[in-house]
């Protein structure tokens, strides 16, 4: 078994066809993949021509990496802070897991020059944090969860993000809103103004109505996304974009191994 994987790691690295790909993902994720079709797939957005198909596409991979990075992160913050409650853990679990984060961890780590190298299509900033978890996926049934979460740990929890300035930043902004209609006896509804294609992919467009009158839009390829635009939106009108997140007090925190 090990001299099947390093053959195929070497054939792969140097004699494939898809030699700067893997060289590419190596940089990325310190390794060589045996399954270098896998990894490829993970970069496979359904909007290209040839991955219409769902086994064609890096949603499956999208899916089951979702699922492994949330459960790395939960247990990371649960280590980390030993003294929080659920509420605590559950909001920072939100803010690294959330699309704005991952796409920012995917430029970090250079995944655009992979999609651009696969895709056809006009690329957007959402489709970094996608192929982030596919990228998980993919190292996942590789390399199994322990050496998955290792990566997970060291490459994006300890180098791609500053978890304490997590700590003092909200910037969940329909929540914000919400929180603030709530206190104040005013009703909020999102609407969905249109449903479009652009590039071949499906775009939202939305606006939030508070007592009847609009507040803000938001148009991006995630709904929820186009949803907290708008919410911002709204919270920049009424003048009350509430400033961040102080955390009371000294922190007890531990770096999970």
């Amino acid at each position: 078994m090990g001299l099947f994987r390093f053959s195929r790691q070497f054939y792969n690295l140097y004699l494939s066809s898809d030699r700067l790909l893997a060289r590419h993902i190596k940089d990325i994720t310190g390794f060589t993949p045996v399954n270098l079709d896998c990894f490829k797939l993970a970069f496979y957005h359904k909007s290209h021509p040839e991955a219409q198909d769902v086994l064609n596409n890096n949603e499956r991979l999208e899916f089951l990496g979702d699922a492994i990075l949330s459960s790395v992160v939960a247990n990371y913050l649960y280590k980390k802070y030993p003294s929080d409650d659920e509420g605590f853990l559950t909001q920072m679990r939100s803010k690294i897991v959330k699309r704005d984060t991952l796409n920012d961890i995917g430029q970090k780590m250079g995944i655009a020059f992979l999609l651009k190298e696969l895709n056809s299509t006009k690329l957007s900033k959402s489709m970094l944090g996608n192929a982030v978890e596919a990228l998980v996926g993919a190292i996942y049934l590789e390399r199994g969860y322990a050496k998955t979460e290792k990566f997970i740990v060291k490459n994006i929890l300890r180098r791609m993000l500053d978890i304490h300035e997590l700590e003092a930043t909200n910037d969940n902004f329909k929540s914000q809103l919400l929180e603030y209609c709530q206190k104040n006896g005013k009703t909020v509804e999102y609407e969905l103004v249109s449903k479009y294609k652009m590039d071949k992919r499906d775009r939202f467009k939305v606006k939030v109505v508070i007592d009847g009158e609009k507040y803000g839009n938001g148009d991006d390829f995630n709904k929820k996304s186009a949803e907290q635009m708008a919410s911002e939106q709204a919270l920049m009108k009424i003048g009350i974009l509430s400033d961040q997140i102080s955390t009371n007090g000294q922190r007890l925190t531990f770096e999970p191994q």
